[in-house]
């Protein structure tokens, strides 16, 4: 079965909105870094979202003591039900799924909440705290403020989760009792997992981010949400959707992206939207384009945007789809011509998987 993109929403260290971010990146703009202080000494370089961008949450008390990953998530999932044309009434809304990709979590409230506890006493953590550090708080916010009755999931994965959660979400579609299934993923900056992704080997202390450098330089987090509204008819077509694999070491991750390239390019795409992001990532996916799409335009958006982890591989597939759409791909000052795109989506976390788009 394939499925539709109807709608799209987007908040982003650019701003929030599909066609002004989109816009800022055919300007060949790139988000600016501030810096993340932590209290062991050391400072990360990290992409935020700016407070007017996050300004559009709607005043609901489910949001007003609630993480900023579930304000981002709930930005964008309006936004994509409004491009859509979609207003939710109560027979909607129970014909709508609901899928809430992430990664890390709530984590601000989560230390904050444990930190309550090793200073003070289990006694003293306060249970406000708590909803926010369960990994599906975000969807049960956003299920609650649009008013959705249907299907409500959480997944959880790294960076190919967004993509996961696109296939799982084509899988709901098949149940003809579902019209259409919103699918939101959202990330937030912290210095602890800035501290994480150091130890690991896999940040670069100063901007910019450069894809598909040799050797690779690293990467720097940043934060956002990316929201697409699946249905049966829209502009963009989900033609396939690849779960990918595993890859247990990093040196196994060509393999990995080399087996979602052989099944999503049996006719070479126009465009990739590659995962690239100054990490080991980028010499796998160089590889299986070398291979299986040697002609195609590559954009890596993780360049300009950052890694945003859970968010990451939705705000892929967007500019996969805003490039069919205007045909335009940024870099290129040139109008291109554009049928198809495959989005690969290979995540540090040692997730595979990829999708492929047509107009």
């Amino acid at each position: 079965m394939s499925v539709h993109i109807a709608g799209m929403g987007w908040v982003t260290p650019l701003g929030s909105g599909v066609e002004q971010v989109w816009s800022r990146l055919l300007n060949g703009e790139s988000a600016s870094a501030e810096t993340l202080s932590s209290p062991l000494g050391r400072d990360y370089p990290v992409f935020r979202v700016p407070a007017s961008a996050a300004a559009k949450a709607p005043a609901h008390p489910r949001l007003r003591r609630s993480s900023a990953i579930s304000r981002f998530a709930a930005v964008a999932g309006l936004d994509a039900l409004e491009s859509a044309g979609l207003k939710l009434d109560s027979e909607i809304a129970q014909r709508t799924a609901l899928i809430f990709a992430v990664s890390n979590g709530g984590v601000i409230y989560t230390k904050r909440f444990y930190h309550e506890i090793v200073e003070s006493g289990a006694q003293a953590a306060s249970p406000l705290l708590f909803p926010e550090t369960v990994f599906n708080a975000p969807a049960s916010h956003l299920a609650a403020i649009l008013g959705i009755t249907g299907a409500t999931y959480t997944l959880v994965g790294d960076g190919a989760v967004g993509t996961l959660a696109l296939k799982m979400a084509e899988d709901l579609m098949s149940n003809d009792t579902l019209d259409q299934c919103l699918v939101v993923g959202a990330e937030e900056a912290d210095w602890l997992l800035c501290d994480a992704y150091r130890k690991w080997r896999l940040l670069r202390s100063a901007p910019p981010i450069e894809p598909f450098q040799e050797p690779p330089r690293g990467t720097i987090l940043s934060e956002g949400a990316g929201a697409i509204l699946l249905a049966r008819s829209g502009p963009v077509r989900i033609k396939k959707i690849a779960g990918g694999t595993n890859f247990r070491k990093q040196r196994e991750a060509a393999a990995g992206v080399d087996t979602v390239f052989s099944e999503l390019c049996a006719m070479p795409p126009d465009l990739v939207a590659a995962s690239a992001n100054g990490t080991f990532i980028d010499a796998a996916e160089q590889d299986a384009i070398r291979k299986h799409s040697p002609n195609a335009t590559v954009y890596a958006v993780k360049g300009p945007l950052g890694e945003s982890v859970g968010a990451s591989s939705l705000w892929q597939t967007i500019c996969g789809a805003q490039a069919l759409s205007t045909q335009r791909v940024p870099g290129s000052n040139e109008p291109v011509s554009l049928q198809s795109a495959v989005v690969s989506t290979c995540g540090l976390n040692q997730q595979v998987a990829g999708l492929r788009l047509t107009i």
